[in-house]
């Protein structure tokens, strides 16, 4: 089981989880087929697999999640409702191939930067849904909405200033 399923909350659910895009994994197996010879072929297949394999990034209905790493394991996590907002950001090519990077900004300098994911659009479509379904919205009452605004045309009222009669000074300019 991944590490954003052992973590979710009593009642989140995972809206959209992150994929590498297939071109990146098609370089991996290039790589290791054209200079799988070479040490170097296999190291990079290697590192590539394992950086895939080990990064994992979702939206549930309450958070924003980047996991990374195997051994040492970094987490950065938003709160939905601190999002600020989100960048995506994606080259002719990753149109091309269909993957991009999305970089979502919160509250201070709270910032996760995304590595290149497929269909970066949805992910980014499900992180402006979890804002949207999480903010509350109240409705107010015809009644209510009455009471709001007297009290708010009294509290006008009586912090008007009283207005200071003017002084003339000697030369009559003020």
């Amino acid at each position: 089981m991944r590490y954003i399923d052992h973590s979710l909350a009593p009642g989140e659910t995972i809206l959209q989880r992150g994929r590498w895009p297939g071109i990146f994994w098609l370089g991996a197996w290039l790589a290791l087929i054209f200079l799988g010879i070479v040490l170097i072929g296999i190291y990079i297949f290697l590192r590539s697999v394992i950086i895939m394999a080990t990064t994992d990034f979702a939206v549930t209905n309450r958070r924003i999640i980047l996991k990374r790493g195997w051994l040492n394991r970094s987490t950065q996590e938003i709160a939905v409702e601190s999002v600020e907002g989100v960048l995506l950001n994606q080259s002719i090519l990753g149109r091309l191939f269909g993957y991009g990077r999305v970089i979502v900004t919160g509250t201070g300098e709270a910032t996760i930067v995304f590595p290149p994911m497929a269909h970066p659009v949805d992910f980014r479509r499900a992180i402006e849904s979890a804002r949207a379904t999480g903010r509350n919205v109240h409705v107010v009452s015809d009644a209510e909405e009455e009471r709001i605004i007297e009290e708010t045309q009294l509290a006008n009222e009586n912090e008007r200033p009283r207005a200071k009669p003017r002084r003339r000074s000697i030369i009559g300019l003020r």
